[in-house]
């Protein structure tokens, strides 16, 4: 591969995910990604294949960029107070999907049965850190630290849940007016909420940071 080559793929594969965030792949065409990259279908094709291959590697990309982050924020649970790592874990995810908001975007159009004939994203991609998360804060379940009866896999998707959702969409202000992550007031009440109720639903000790 050429660099010229290697550029053209970039661009591709930025456009598409573009796309596939906003629309998602069932709204999405390989005519429109050839026309938002400036290319044809044929040079689009040659390079990456066809829309389904174009979206494999966007998601791959993706999770990629997700496992990379949410490996480097757990390496730093060990070795400091739990309650504190575990705030700390869940600044981190909110800070990734608030700087890479493509990425809620790609899998909140799966949630909605986006790509629907492609089914094995989820176990490959999703499953897996999942259950690194979960496996990461046993430690402090053991401990006491976090309250026995709490069901860690339903709380670590609500926390999902929740980023994505503000992430991608934001709130409403009193005018009716959508405040998303790019609102500085906004993202810092969402953060205050999300702690709140992480500290409450896992029964930490002390008070919420």
């Amino acid at each position: 591969m050429t660099p010229a080559d290697g550029g053209q793929v970039a661009l591709i594969v930025k456009v598409a995910t573009q796309l596939f965030a906003a629309l998602g792949y069932d709204g999405t065409s390989t005519r429109q990604i050839a026309e938002a990259a400036g290319l044809n279908i044929a040079t689009v094709n040659y390079h990456v294949g066809g829309k389904r291959e174009l979206y494999l590697a966007v998601m791959e990309r993706a999770h990629l960029a997700e496992r990379t982050a949410l490996e480097q924020a757990l390496a730093r649970l060990s070795g400091t107070d739990p309650v504190v790592a575990i705030h700390r874990l869940m600044d981190d995810y909110l800070d990734f999907c608030v700087d890479h908001p493509e990425i809620p975007a790609l899998w909140m159009h799966r949630w909605l049965s986006d790509a629907s004939d492609i089914t094995e994203l989820e176990r490959e991609y999703v499953q897996p850190l999942i259950e690194n998360v979960g496996a990461a804060l046993l430690p402090a379940r053991e401990a006491g630290v976090i309250d026995a009866g709490v069901d860690l896999e339903y709380t670590i998707w609500s926390a999902i849940w929740s980023i994505h959702g503000f992430a991608k969409g934001g709130v409403l202000d009193a005018e009716g007016r959508r405040r998303g992550a790019g609102d500085r007031a906004a993202l810092r009440r969402f953060r205050a909420h999300l702690h709140q109720s992480l500290h409450r639903t896992l029964g930490l000790p002390g008070d919420a940071p």
